[in-house]
């Protein structure tokens, strides 16, 4: 699966992954490959990045949205800082 996190200024992350934590109004959620379209608001949280089953890395986000259509999901987000 392709993923990528843009914010207004610049994009933060490029590139194909396993899968992808996001925090989600309504909680957590995770997109793997071959997901469903789906567009989600996202709330401030942790996103986690799942490069393979056993490496992963963290960004800390504000307030955004994520699209999921294609085996490519593309997440906006206001603000975003690796942790």
């Amino acid at each position: 699966m392709n993923l990528e996190i843009l914010t207004p200024d610049k994009k933060i992350f490029s590139g194909d992954v396993y899968g992808v934590q996001l925090p989600g109004i309504s909680g957590m959620f995770e997109v793997l490959e071959k997901h469903a379209p789906i567009v989600s608001a996202l709330k401030a949280g942790t996103l986690k990045i799942l490069k393979d089953k056993n490496t992963s890395s963290q960004y800390s986000i504000q307030g955004g949205f994520v699209e999921v259509i294609n085996n490519k999901a593309t997440v906006l987000v206001e603000g975003a800082k690796e942790s």
